[in-house]
């Protein structure tokens, strides 16, 4: 195991401990509370964290077929028609401009040891192996504590890792991108349907629409941020981080910047799916205070990256 692969796994253990940690400081019956928090997420903190219902252990895998199939009601809501047509437009743009925001990314790594470091560090705090640490941090302090909630975040991170992960998989074996780092155009060039011996064989020529990385990322922070919605910092941190993972993940040569927006969009969506099985709204936030996140690609004479905007 390298320095690097050590200290994702340990700001990994960190980020989780520190969730239930804040979880358990927060009084949440005290007037203090009560008049700085939103009245419904301040009733749905408290229940949460009452609630009985520790999961079964195959609870991760028997959910998936319902998993799937709120996820598509919630796509096919007049609702999500917005979101949908924002995803399609973003991703539309960001493939005209691919050639040359990866260059610049491409020659801002190059140039510096630091940015290499730093975006092999992030494309590490997205590997799913990560968020299973997490997940596995959750159920031994669910475990150790009796904590019903710890466990059942646990539960639901493994579950929406296999929800997505799944489902990404068919996308990028219908897509069949080539990844920057394997790229015969300038784009990448696709293959729709690709020879999946072929796919196996040279998977960089066909695996990088959508990103992986990103989805599993902002899947595994929505399955803690919807089921700790008292602690307000966990969003805005969680999303920082898939920002980091995304330019990580371009910086490298993994992906391109337009196969992240779809990837959010689903990590997103399969972790409101899964965190809610008696159904969600994809636009539905975990309080009244909505936040929105918008994360697009900068180019400017100083350097490439993410510019993520985010309003509460």
């Amino acid at each position: 195991m390298n320095f690097v692969t050590i200290i994702v796994v340990a700001t990994s253990f960190i980020f989780a401990l520190t969730c239930m940690c804040a979880a358990q400081r927060i009084p949440v019956e005290t007037e203090n509370v009560i008049a700085t928090m939103p009245a419904d997420t301040l009733s749905r903190s408290h229940d949460l964290a009452l609630q009985d219902d520790t999961p079964e252990w195959h609870s991760m895998v028997t959910n998936l077929p319902g998993d799937w199939a709120r996820s598509a009601e919630m796509v096919f809501q007049s609702s999500s028609i917005p979101v949908i047509a924002g995803v399609a437009v973003l991703t539309g743009g960001l493939i005209v401009s691919d050639k040359e925001t990866y260059r610049g990314s491409k020659s801002l790594c190059e140039q510096s040891s630091f940015v290499q470091s730093a975006s092999d560090f992030a494309v590490g705090m997205g590997d799913g192996k990560v968020h299973l640490g997490v997940a596995a941090g959750f159920a031994l302090f669910g475990f150790a504590a009796h904590d019903s909630r710890a466990l059942r975040t646990a539960s639901q991170i493994a579950e929406v890792l296999l929800a997505t992960g799944l489902v990404v998989q068919v996308m990028k074996r219908i897509t069949g991108r080539e990844s920057p780092e394997a790229a015969t155009t300038e784009g990448g060039r696709w293959r729709f349907f690709p020879n999946q011996k072929q796919y196996n064989k040279h998977q960089a020529r066909y695996y990088a629409f959508p990103s992986g990385h990103t989805a599993t990322t902002m899947a595994t922070v929505t399955i803690i941020a919807e089921n700790y919605p008292e602690i307000g910092w966990i969003r805005p941190v969680g999303y920082s981080l898939v920002g980091l993972v995304g330019v990580g993940l371009v910086n490298v040569g993994f992906h391109w910047y337009s196969d992240l927006p779809l990837g959010l969009a689903l990590g997103y969506l399969f972790g409101m799916a899964v965190s809610h099985p008696d159904g969600a709204d994809i636009t539905e936030s975990g309080s009244d205070d909505a936040m929105s996140v918008a994360v697009t690609p900068t180019v400017n004479p100083n350097g490439v990256g993410l510019l993520m905007s985010i309003s509460f």
